[in-house]
């Protein structure tokens, strides 16, 4: 099953459960349906399914009323750009908002467009600057078993949030991967254990991850990986007690941001772990990446394999 197609299948089952709701924006109901991410919504919702005009300042601040208001809902946005016009309401209203105790919930639900190709209007993978900026909870997912929890505990919840996913990831088919221990809050998950290394994948990157782990499994040595799902600072402990045990640690991020959360986590590795090797894998922002071009990571496994074997 492709990744768009099960998400959307998660989003039918949580309309359903949780039915009367809002479901609003751009084409959600019409044309290919955000690609096929809201397919279908409309049939498991007795309340009301929007199709929108291009108007994300007023349509942000609609949902924060709603939520005032004890209405839930979704904001689908077919990319992450269009947020932009509705920062406005994510800051001065929120800080509103959230000193209330709302019953119900206001949910932003953007595609991050990280497939490369699209040009310098929709190519903004900066998640974790929307939550920096407005004190916003935030997160992303990207496999079989993070989207299914993170959906089914925070789509509805009380309480206003963004979740996304990423265009590249919706293409494929579903990862489908097992998992050691996730957070509570589903902030992270750690799939694999093992002393070789710790692999830490923020924002859409855990597939680069897995491929990373795979490549030392088949010459006999065994990482540890992790994904963080979390936009914004939380307690990195149980991170930090991994990068303590191996002593190397291998961050990839794919965010476009200049106040990634994974540069906040390498901080606390160097002030909190006697690591004897870091590297970051991540996008060079001083190379033009404003034109139309190939989006994805490169990661040279020969020189992982020169470092670590």
């Amino acid at each position: 099953m492709k990744y768009i197609e099960y998400v959307n299948q998660l989003l039918q089952e949580e309309v359903k459960h949780h039915s009367p709701v809002v479901l609003y924006g751009q084409n959600i109901d019409a044309g290919s349906c955000l690609s096929g991410l809201t397919k279908g919504l409309a049939e498991y919702n007795s309340g009301l399914t929007i199709n929108t005009p291009n108007s994300e300042y007023t349509l942000t601040g609609i949902g924060f009323g709603m939520m005032l208001n004890s209405v839930s809902s979704v904001f689908f946005m077919k990319q992450l750009d269009f947020l932009l016009l509705g920062v406005d309401h994510l800051v001065n209203t929120y800080n509103i908002v959230r000193q209330k105790n709302p019953e119900a919930s206001f949910t932003i639900f953007p595609v991050v467009v990280d497939s490369g190709y699209e040009g310098p209007q929709a190519a903004l993978n900066n998640v974790d600057d929307f939550s920096s900026l407005a004190g916003v909870d935030a997160y992303s997912f990207t496999n079989k078993v993070d989207t299914k929890l993170i959906v089914n505990e925070y789509l509805f919840k009380p309480g206003f949030r963004i979740l996304c996913t990423g265009q590249r990831l919706l293409k494929n088919k579903t990862l489908d991967i097992d998992v050691h221990y996730n957070d509570p809050d589903f902030y992270f998950f750690h799939y694999f254990t093992g002393n070789l290394a710790t692999i830490v994948c923020f924002n859409q990157t855990l597939d680069y991850g897995v491929k990373l782990y795979n490549f030392f499994l088949e010459k006999g040595k065994h990482a540890s990986l992790f994904s963080v799902n979390a936009h914004h600072v939380f307690d990195f402990e149980y991170l930090l007690q991994d990068v303590n045990k191996t002593k190397k640690i291998i961050v990839i991020d794919d965010s476009k941001s200049r106040n990634r959360l994974s540069d906040i986590f390498l901080n606390k590795v160097l002030i909190n772990s006697n690591v004897e090797k870091m590297f970051s894998i991540s996008h060079d922002l001083n190379s033009g990446f404003f034109y139309p071009r190939n989006d994805d990571l490169n990661i040279d496994f020969d020189f992982f394999g020169e470092q670590f074997l």
